[in-house]
């Protein structure tokens, strides 16, 4: 029987990482990590937050449990056999309540949504391995599109075909620090958006879009479809649930993207 792909469970502030796929910043967390069933990393900034070891939750931060979201990523901790009986069949999603918040603290509405065409996305609560990324991070999807991803993957190894995935999931708060360093920098949010979709409206937060390339292929670059790896996608993605969501004078004004690719369904 095929062992089950590790999980990581998503809360509004927090993630639960399974153990042993984050690298340690110091000598006390690498002892704690190397022993970790599970670790809690904040969304906002990647600090580690606490270990789950076998005899209990050390904390890696003082004053843990005054961290923000603390309670709801207890409860989901003690949810994460439950994720795994199920089978994540069915993934939830976060409220988007937090992300408005921030929007609107950026002086974004519903407008910018409208004149785009590009609805809000929510994050889902639980996200799985598919693997690993070019640069070797782990890659996490949502559990359907880490299936079809690998179905697809394999297939157009079969094929002599070598995709390899760029990024996958990207969180609201991914986004959201974008946009907090270039403000740093002096920058308004108008010219950030002329480069940047506004935090909560790319597909990435869905963990059903990922960005691919091929060996020797520069990440991210229209010349991609060149490549053989993109002409067997044009002919095969469809099979596998994936579409390619921006291609040229798409209606969303969104630069050509023969790199990007979202399961739809």
């Amino acid at each position: 029987m095929r062992a089950a792909r590790p999980l990581l469970v998503n809360t509004d502030e927090i993630e639960i990482w399974p153990g042993g796929l984050l690298r340690a910043r110091a000598n006390h967390d690498a002892r704690a990590l190397s022993r970790a069933r599970h670790v809690l990393r904040c969304k906002r900034d990647g600090r580690y937050l606490a270990a789950d070891l076998p005899e209990g939750l050390l904390p890696l931060v003082q004053r843990l449990m005054r961290e923000p979201g603390m309670d709801q990523a207890l409860d989901a901790l003690g949810a994460i056999p439950d994720h795994r009986r199920s089978g994540v069949d069915v993934v939830g999603t976060l409220p988007l309540t937090r992300l408005r918040d921030r929007l609107e603290a950026l002086g974004l509405d519903d407008s910018y949504g409208e004149r785009t065409g590009l609805p809000l996305v929510a994050e889902p609560a639980v996200l799985q391995l598919a693997g690993f990324d070019r640069y070797r991070r782990p890659l996490w999807l949502h559990p359907l599109a880490a299936r079809a991803w690998q179905a697809m993957y394999h297939a157009a190894n079969r094929d002599d075909i070598v995709l390899e995935a760029i990024s996958g999931y990207r969180s609201h708060d991914y986004q959201l620090g974008i946009f907090g360093r270039k403000l740093a920098r002096g920058q308004d949010v108008d010219e950030i958006l002329t480069v940047n979709a506004a935090p909560g409206y790319s597909e990435h937060h869905s963990g059903r879009a990922l960005d691919i390339s091929a060996p020797e292929e520069p990440p991210a670059e229209e010349s991609f479809e060149h490549s053989d790896a993109f002409r067997w996608l044009a002919a095969h993605a469809g099979e596998y649930g994936f579409v390619m969501s921006y291609p040229r004078d798409n209606p969303h004004g969104i630069v050509y993207e023969p790199w990007h690719w979202c399961l739809t369904g």
